[in-house]
């Protein structure tokens, strides 16, 4: 997660760039900015598991719905996965 970059203080005390004149320092990285990162052995390991396991019968469901293609089993792969996840959110990544 990299933050935008923000633009620096006008030394005033009101206005969007507020604030006192200071330098920014580059700060190392948190373990928990790490999170979720991808390492080459977690990747093996993944797609060991993906192909011995195979695929969860919901997620079987929207891989067929998906092969369909139209607009309306799309919208119903995406309700499905939804349902399944509880988030919209998950739901478009899973799709």
């Amino acid at each position: 997660i990299v933050k935008p970059a923000k633009a620096p203080a006008s030394g005033l005390a009101a206005g969007f760039n507020k604030g006192f004149i200071v330098t920014r320092r580059d700060m190392p990285q948190r373990p928990s900015q790490a999170r979720g990162r991808k390492s080459k052995r977690n990747q093996l390991i993944r797609e060991v598991i993906r192909e011995v396991v195979g695929f969860a019968p919901y997620e079987r469901r929207i891989i067929e719905l998906l092969k369909i293609g139209s607009a309306s089993t799309q919208k119903r792969a995406l309700k499905l996965a939804k349902r399944r996840l509880g988030t919209h959110k998950r739901g478009k990544k899973k799709r």
